[in-house]
């Protein structure tokens, strides 16, 4: 398997009642998310990025499907941001709850979602580059989803600064620094630990998927 390729004939995404659950239940977490948000301007911020994101998913599912793990993600990373996005990161509930019990001094869902930022794109990226690139699995795929991923933190680091530049202090809430002097330092790393794990945890399930295993129909190949 470590060698092989990545066919399209061996990748299988979502069946059509499973791809149409996980648009339902993102449909109505999105719509839950905007309905009395905080602050609109951190919702639209937070969400933008689902609503560029599912057209394109959508769009290529016949020519390019992604495996169904991906999807799973996919959707989890955006409920992910529309929780965030409802209330503000410094103001999640579940991030007050685990700040009373561990006693720490901030709210630290931001510190989860970018360990997010860093864990569901990993494994998209990965797969990208396996079906759309001459890599194989291995350590150089390793190398380079690290990498990429690394840089989507860096790159979301810049858009802050620029929210921060245009906004001023109406950007806080989208900052969500809460004070903290190395918060940019802290996504970043919460990113590349979120990208390392992903990849070690989940490469066996993602590379059994991308050969079809256990997929009706589908012969494994390597």
């Amino acid at each position: 398997m470590k060698g092989a390729t990545v066919t399209e004939a061996d990748v299988r995404g979502p069946s059509r009642t499973e791809g149409g659950a996980l648009l339902a239940v993102l449909a109505v977490v999105l719509v839950w998310s905007g309905i009395g948000a905080t602050s609109t301007s951190t919702w639209l911020m937070e969400i933008v990025w689902i609503l560029a994101g599912v057209p394109l998913v959508l769009f290529n599912r016949r020519r390019f499907p992604l495996s169904r793990l991906v999807c799973w993600l996919l959707v989890f990373h955006a409920i992910v941001l529309c929780y965030g996005g409802h209330y503000t990161y410094a103001e999640t509930p579940l991030g007050e709850w685990v700040q009373g019990a561990l006693g720490t001094a901030r709210n630290n869902y931001d510190r989860f979602a970018h360990f997010v930022q860093g864990f569901v794109p990993a494994i998209l990226v990965r797969e990208l580059l396996l079906r759309l690139s001459p890599l194989r699995r291995g350590g150089w795929t390793f190398v380079l989803t690290t990498a990429v991923c690394l840089s989507i933190a860096a790159c979301f680091e810049f858009v802050e600064w620029a929210a921060a530049m245009a906004l001023g202090s109406g950007a806080d809430d989208f900052l969500g620094t809460q004070g903290d002097v190395w918060d940019t330092q802290w996504d970043m790393f919460l990113c590349l630990c979120g990208a390392i794990l992903a990849q070690l945890a989940l490469r066996r399930m993602h590379d059994a998927q991308l050969a079809g295993a256990g997929e009706p129909g589908v012969a494994r190949r390597g």
